[in-house]
């Protein structure tokens, strides 16, 4: 299905009946909302909606976003579709999204689950503020330099540039203390891309939030480790208080 945002359309996916509970699933940067096939199918007493965040998947390019253009988005398919009372999960990029959301419309939801979620401010080391240093002037004084940056960055059109430096540049500290629903952070520990650093900052941040490290995997515990991730969320949303 697609819903039109600032004249770019959204590719959603619903499973489910309307009369059960509903889980809103976000994916990481690069990935789309089929990364979660297997969750969805595992979470058959929940009506699940997932997205495609542009430019992924089915869903259009979308040129000069920010995260918060993205949580908007986010929050108009929600009146569209008149969810409420939702489970929000996001992977990654899809848990910034989920962080802003959680914050600023607590009214539609009821649970947050954060998994590798990106949004804390990295740590940083000499090293990585010189190579920032000597790109800067290499291109000041117009020296043409190719395939710098991650490699997320590289795959990228130009005109996406600019949203993803948008996107990793905003920091989300300041919204999580405004989060008040009961939230799951599931991080995996050998995670490189948002280290454990970021999960227990997320705890700290959040008020009702408890943390779960899962042994063994990185950056997608959801997929390596899915037995385990399966209970850690199903014990979560059997909760009624969190």
């Amino acid at each position: 299905m697609i819903f039109k945002f600032q004249s770019c359309q959204i590719y959603y996916q619903i499973k489910g009946k309307s009369s059960k509970p509903v889980i809103l699933l976000l994916h990481g940067w690069g990935q789309d909302n089929q990364c979660f096939n297997d969750l969805k199918s595992h979470l058959k007493g929940m009506r699940s909606v997932s997205i495609d965040f542009p430019p992924f998947g089915k869903s259009q390019q979308c040129e000069n976003w920010t995260i918060f253009t993205y949580a908007n988005m986010l929050i108009s398919l929600c009146e569209h579709l008149n969810l409420k009372n939702i489970t929000l999960l996001g992977h990654s990029f899809g848990g910034r999204v989920a962080i802003l959301v959680a914050a600023m419309r607590k009214e539609i939801v009821k649970k947050l689950i954060l998994v590798s979620s990106a949004g804390m401010k990295p740590h940083r080391n000499i090293c990585y503020y010189f190579r920032v240093w000597k790109y800067k002037m290499l291109k000041k004084l117009g020296f043409k330099q190719k395939n710098k940056g991650s490699n997320d960055f590289i795959r990228l059109s130009e005109g996406m540039k600019k949203t993803f430096i948008n996107v990793v540049n905003t920091h989300l500290e300041q919204y999580c203390p405004l989060i008040e629903c009961p939230t799951l952070i599931v991080f995996g520990k050998q995670d490189t891309e948002t280290p454990i650093y970021m999960a227990r900052r997320l705890q700290k941040l959040i008020s009702n939030s408890k943390l779960e490290l899962i042994d063994f995997c990185g950056h997608f515990c959801f997929l390596e480790r899915k037995i385990r991730f399966y209970q850690i969320v199903d014990t979560f949303l059997q909760e009624r208080n969190g």
